[in-house]
């Protein structure tokens, strides 16, 4: 009695689910496939992000001496750009001043990075913007040699008797 039943249950969803697949196919619209390939073959035309520089070397500077730049850009592509998102790789460094207004081809705009100066030695921050371009993300570079502040206290020496 109970193969019975799951038999016929079987069965049952067995037709179900060919019945759904032939009604499916049915509702393809000719004319929505033919919309479909031409515009999956015309090809997207994004906006494009390009800087007047991709990096910037603030040269030597003394530890906790904060300096700033700014990065100009223009539109190049054949789209309005719309940049949503400018972030650094830590909290020193803070992109800021960017619009979120659209920016059709042609046009420029800017955005200033401040960088707070401290480190040792060699630093590298990269600043990533986010946009409607091709790849999504583009990125300039910071970069700066900081040097240690002379008119720091030195370090305590621990004197052994």
């Amino acid at each position: 009695m109970m193969k019975k039943v799951i038999l016929g249950l079987s069965a049952l969803c067995m037709v179900a689910f060919t019945s759904c697949k032939e009604d499916a196919s049915s509702k393809i619209k000719s004319e929505n496939v033919t919309q479909a390939a031409e515009r999956d073959a015309t090809p997207v035309e994004f906006p494009v992000l390009a800087f007047d520089k991709s990096e910037h070397d603030f040269g030597e500077i003394e530890n906790g001496t904060p300096v700033e730049t700014v990065f100009s850009y223009t539109n190049t592509g054949k789209s309005p750009l719309v940049i949503t998102d400018i972030k650094s790789t830590c909290g020193c460094t803070v992109p800021q001043d960017w619009s979120k207004e659209p920016l059709n081809p042609g046009e420029s705009s800017q955005f200033t990075v401040k960088f707070n100066g401290k480190g040792k030695n060699k630093v590298s921050k990269t600043v990533t913007v986010t946009a409607n371009t091709e790849k999504g993300k583009e990125t300039v570079k910071i970069t700066a040699f900081v040097k240690p502040d002379p008119n720091a206290e030195a370090t305590p020496q621990t004197v052994v008797q």
